[in-house]
């Protein structure tokens, strides 16, 4: 199956993750082989994980991170405290003033 081409940004950004993955496993002292076991992959695709290939799904790098205990913030990936440029462009629509309605 052909790989479809995805950013420079966005490979480096998964070979460090795959990188860190690997070095949080080691540093636990856990095996490749009881890591594939513990999250149900075969060890091919968890050295295509700590490698950074883009072809392997979020969901397995998510099961990774809860095997090493550092899923807690996934969560926060995409979230909208987090999002200056969305915010900023929320700011833009806000009223410039608010006329009483003459209730309350």
């Amino acid at each position: 199956m052909a790989q479809t081409s995805i950013p420079s940004p966005v490979a480096g950004s998964l070979r460090k993750l795959g990188s860190d993955l690997r070095d949080a496993r080691r540093r636990r002292r856990i095996s490749t082989q009881v890591m594939a076991e513990r999250s149900g992959i075969s060890r091919t695709t968890l050295s295509k994980a700590e490698k950074g290939n883009p072809g392997v799904s979020i969901g397995t790098l998510a099961t990774l991170l809860f095997i090493l205990g550092l899923e807690e913030r996934l969560s926060e990936v995409a979230d909208a405290r987090h999002d200056s440029v969305g915010l900023d462009l929320s700011d833009e629509f806000l009223p410039l003033r608010i006329r009483s309605t003459g209730r309350g």
